[in-house]
């Protein structure tokens, strides 16, 4: 496992935002051939409800530079404050250039701001998170945008009922600045590119390029109907590889920090569904009460964008307050990739859920 701490860098802020199309499984009926039962037994057992997704002409880009300017004026910071930015997303606006440079111009900041994306998913918040305190320990920086949003409803197949009631999007814009403060974090960084295969958008890349034949629907033995240009997910497979790896990720790196269980005030995981985020903490034996688990049954997996989706909408008020919350974030997900981080949180200047119309 990569391990490493870090002091005196904090976070001072979290917006998130959310298109205002909302869909709901319950008019859905006809992907489940008009089972009602089996609707009601998905909402209940595996948390699955609304979503928001974007339509045509909306993108991730769009999503976290709405996010990124309530940031910026609910801490009252000019563009030429940021030092660099990094953007989380595995559905870019374009191959070239990347959605960190793309935001750089709209955002107006300055020419001296560093500017990378980051192919990540699930995990991917955790490793912005990490790569922006590496950033400002070096000393190279004060304070850095970590963006990261992701419109997975475009790469999903409407007909696939293994995947299109799942996924959301969203798009995320986090402060990350130097501190004078007592502030560690602790961070764990795990791959297993074994499986980079359960969780895949097969075709449309160099290694198999868009064609009509990529292009074609097909269905599957249970009836999901794709074609290699879709998202396709082992859901077994991911199921059992969350299960398993996330609560020994957890109690690694909560050891790594010297700390217990106990210490933790909330466990802020990616929102996957209901399901898999009530076994982690069974697994974990941690009161349910400490484990946001509503966001998804909100706003449908969000990917990279669920982790500032729940600390915005489920913590807000305590993460705003006076008193500092001992908060570990964990991701998982594609790749296979995991990440988790123990930090310290308090005052936060914003944090919010705020919804991009179209037009912005």
């Amino acid at each position: 496992m990569a391990k490493c701490s870090f002091n005196q860098v904090q976070v001072g802020g979290v917006v998130t935002c959310v298109p205002p199309l909302e869909k709901c499984i319950d008019n859905e009926i006809g992907l489940f051939g008009g089972n009602e039962k089996q609707i009601a037994r998905l909402k209940k057992t595996i948390g699955l409800d609304r979503r928001r997704v974007v339509e045509p002409g909306t993108t991730a880009a769009d999503l976290c530079e709405a996010a990124a300017r309530r940031l910026l004026k609910g801490t009252s910071l000019e563009p030429e404050a940021i030092d660099a930015v990094i953007f989380v997303t595995q559905t870019p606006d374009y191959l070239q250039p990347c959605n960190a440079a793309v935001l750089h111009g709209r955002l107006d900041l300055p020419k001296s701001c560093a500017a990378l994306d980051v192919n990540l998913g699930c995990s991917g918040y955790v490793y912005g998170l990490w790569l922006a305190h590496m950033m400002v320990s070096a000393g190279g920086c004060e304070r850095v945008l970590l963006l990261a949003g992701d419109t997975i409803s475009r790469l999903v197949n409407p007909k696939d009922r293994a995947v299109a009631p799942l996924f959301g999007d969203g798009g995320s814009a986090t402060l990350i600045q130097r501190s004078d403060c007592e502030s560690p974090a602790w961070f764990s960084l795990e791959t297993d590119g074994k499986g980079f295969d359960k969780l895949i958008v097969p075709a449309g890349g160099q290694r198999r390029p868009s064609s009509v034949e990529t292009q074609a629907e097909v269905a599957d033995k249970s009836g999901n109907v794709r074609a290699p240009e879709n998202l396709f997910m082992d859901g077994a497979e991911i199921f059992n590889f969350s299960i398993i790896e996330e609560p020994k990720a957890v109690r690694d790196l909560v050891d790594y920090a010297g700390l217990d269980l106990d210490a933790v005030d909330y466990f802020v995981f990616h929102q996957a569904n209901r399901y898999i985020l009530s076994n982690i903490a069974k697994r974990l034996k941690i009161d349910p009460t400490k484990v946001p688990m509503r966001t998804v049954e909100r706003y449908g997996n969000q990917s990279s964008a669920s982790i500032p989706s729940a600390m915005c909408g489920e913590l807000q008020d305590v993460l705003r307050g006076a008193e500092s919350q001992r908060v570990l974030l964990s991701g998982f997900g594609v790749g296979l990739s995991w990440a988790s981080v123990i930090l310290d949180i308090a005052e936060l200047a914003v944090c919010e859920i705020i919804e991009c119309a179209p037009s912005e």
